[in-house]
């Protein structure tokens, strides 16, 4: 199953409320933070509204 690194890289104070929410349900709460999380659809559009604040990273954990 493939992951995603996401890291928190710009403040959320002075967004929007949604943006800020949608960090929240993300798990980032501070600047630096990371979360490793599912590549689905879902991760993908909470993602896409808060690109500008984000730094995504692809992991491949697969194991053989």
């Amino acid at each position: 199953m493939k992951k995603i690194k996401v890291i928190l890289k710009k403040s959320p104070i002075n967004k929007i409320r949604k943006h800020k929410l949608t960090l929240k349900a993300l798990g980032l709460t501070k600047i630096g933070k990371s979360r490793i999380l599912p590549d689905n659809d879902a991760v993908r559009g909470m993602i896409n509204k808060v690109s500008y604040m984000l730094e995504v990273k692809e992991i491949n954990d697969e194991v053989k």
